[in-house]
């Protein structure tokens, strides 16, 4: 069956942010962190450039979470929007409190984590890297 993994960008913050999740989300990054230094073509990169991630994935579940820095010299450009989220459907109620916790710090709140009308406990909110998380957890979906 086809598998769907989110994909995000950073403008030079890519393995600061996986660093983070890895310490919310636990487990080893799959593979090593590819550099853009490392690629062919990019000698006239900037140290700072070469430095930049060029590809780094974290296991999470079943899925992978991966990512890459923008490189300027390139003419990429970062635009962080709302409109790209990252949903994440934990085990337990427990769990979906431990990531939305994790998660949020240092980042703001769009709706607290809480009983929903439509009978979800759900929480969304940006973190400090501009990524879009839902937290939402449903009983009734994971036994």
């Amino acid at each position: 069956m086809t598998k769907l993994n989110p994909y995000l960008n950073f403008d030079g913050k890519a393995e600061e942010a996986f660093t983070f999740y890895k310490s919310v989300f636990g487990g080893e990054f799959r593979g090593e962190i590819h550099k853009m230094g490392n690629a062919p073509g990019t000698e006239n990169l900037t140290d700072e450039e070469k430095n930049r991630v060029m590809h780094i994935a974290l296991p999470i579940g079943g899925d992978v979470l991966m990512a890459s820095d923008i490189v300027p010299s390139f003419g990429q450009k970062l635009n962080v929007g709302n409109n790209n989220y990252v949903s994440v459907f934990p085990e337990s109620r427990e769990e979906a409190d431990r990531l939305f916790k994790g998660l949020s710090e240092g980042g703001n709140i769009e709706m607290p984590l809480e009983d929903q009308f439509w009978g979800d406990y759900f929480g969304s909110f940006q973190d400090k890297y501009g990524v879009h998380w839902m937290i939402n957890y449903n009983a009734k979906y994971t036994n």
